[in-house]
């Protein structure tokens, strides 16, 4: 259906006349038409913004995906007139693609109101929820009557199509409640409107961050939630829209910090703008490996003893970190969505540790008979100096076996512990990155390789 529709709307575009296009346009969503305009010419696409006007223009411009290059395109003063039509948080995700002396002209050509509400919400952290605020939405005066208040909507509702739910204020702009569309359309002249009103419902304030407050607005799953500041007067709502993009932020920057990435990057940002994200964990993982090395050569004896041992460390390490990496990511999949609470934590983590450990029995079993295999075949020397012997060979086995099992159970005992500790400190989990911890992890294994292989084998040979 979307390949048709894209299709449909080229064809528009290349057939149809100035004057005809925008009623022919009409009935398609602004996305479509925004993936067919990025495959047209420069020209194409300012003849098409010149026919639909610019409230239709101002909402393709929202999904383009590489905003800045087609606001190069135009003029700044029909670039501005075009960020004025849109929903301010809207307005607002344009700007911020733009670079800092394009933002700013645009700013300036805006009008005063217009002006001040892209500066109230640029002044936001990233993060706060005032910065995804949105000021489509209709609010009432809680003085009114109900014949006043449908006045009200019928006379705002051509600006904002967020109109199912109506935001009461009292004189000074204080938040009391909220009206279902519904009910004020259903109700009697003679009703009051704060018996309509419902004056439990959600809200937020501006300063809140959007991370520690994303599992509630997904909660209460609304069209949209007020935003206020701390004296209770609503400054704009938050939409459904930016709940899903905020969740996609969220996710975004999480998937990065498991990668080991300082934060997430654009398929078209500079080389050297991608190699700051990266470099900073990949110098941390550098000295931690510089730590696992170091932890190997503490064990040359064994080692120079039993050279066959080498042959099956990375299994080892490669088994514990991938584990470890596996009660990472569903621990913090628990504590992103608040599942881990009191005896909950408990529960987990005996939880990872039981899987853990039935795991590694599985994969030690599979690692003995493979192994014990290979030996057999190879007929190599094990121990140096002593030939080939079947009880070496066996022992090495087991030895791999045994490791596989411990290794296996700790890995998933840090991969469980490390992130519900730094939840608990007020640190991100998403730190506790799939590279820190497959590294830490190694440290774990090479310890409890070597150290049974210097136990089971050498004091008991």
């Amino acid at each position: 259906m979307q390949k048709e529709f894209y299709y449909e709307i080229k064809k528009i575009i290349e057939t149809a006349d100035t004057a005809n296009m925008a009623a022919m346009l009409e009935d398609y969503h602004a996305g479509d038409i925004a993936d067919v305009l990025e495959d047209l010419t420069k020209e194409e696409r300012i003849r098409v913004y010149k026919a639909v006007g610019l409230e239709k223009t101002s909402e393709i411009f929202s999904f383009y995906d590489d905003v800045e290059k087609y606001i190069a395109e135009i003029k700044p003063e029909i670039a501005a007139d075009i960020v004025e039509q849109m929903d301010s948080d809207d307005a607002i995700d344009v700007l911020n693609e733009l670079h800092d002396d394009s933002k700013k002209e645009i700013i300036n050509l805006m009008e005063s109101d217009s002006k001040e509400k892209v500066k109230k919400l640029d002044s936001y952290d990233e993060d706060q929820i005032g910065s995804y605020m949105s000021d489509n939405f209709i609010s009432i005066n809680s003085d009114l009557s109900i014949k006043q208040a449908m006045s009200t909507l019928v006379s705002e509702a051509g600006e904002h199509d967020n109109i199912s739910t109506l935001y009461v204020i009292d004189d000074k702009k204080k938040f009391i409640g909220t009206i279902d569309l519904r009910d004020l359309i259903i109700a009697r002249k003679e009703d009051s409107l704060m018996d309509l009103c419902m004056t439990s419902y959600p809200s937020f304030y501006d300063d809140e961050l959007m991370s520690d407050c994303i599992n509630r607005l997904k909660d209460y799953a609304e069209d949209s939630i007020p935003v206020l500041n701390k004296d209770n007067v609503l400054l704009g709502v938050i939409t459904a829209d930016s709940v899903t993009d905020a969740v996609d932020d969220e996710m975004t920057d999480d998937y990065a910090k498991l990668g080991g990435l300082s934060e997430s990057e654009d398929l078209d940002e500079p080389t050297f703008q991608s190699i700051k994200k990266r470099i900073p964990w990949l110098i941390v993982l550098l000295f931690l490996g510089f730590v696992v090395s170091s932890v190997i050569g503490a064990f040359e004896a064994v080692i120079a003893t039993l050279p066959a041992i080498v042959f099956f460390q990375s299994t080892i390490l490669d088994m514990s970190g991938n584990v470890g990496t596996q009660s990472l990511a569903v621990t913090i999949r628990n504590i992103t969505n608040e599942e881990l609470k009191g005896k909950q934590i408990v529960k987990n983590v005996f939880k990872e540790i039981k899987i853990g450990f039935i795991n590694g029995l599985i994969i030690g079993v599979i690692g003995f008979l493979f192994v014990l295999t290979y030996l057999v075949i190879r007929k190599q020397e094990i121990v140096a100096g002593d030939g080939y012997l079947f009880s070496d060979a066996l022992k090495v086995s087991a030895i791999i076996s045994a490791s596989l099992v411990l290794a296996m159970t700790l890995s998933s005992l840090i991969g469980t512990i490390f992130p519900i500790f730094l939840n608990k400190i007020h640190v991100d989990p998403a730190v506790a990155s799939g590279p820190f911890i497959t590294t830490f992890n190694d440290i774990v294994a090479v310890v409890v390789y070597y150290g049974l292989t210097a136990i089971l084998f050498l004091i008991f040979r």
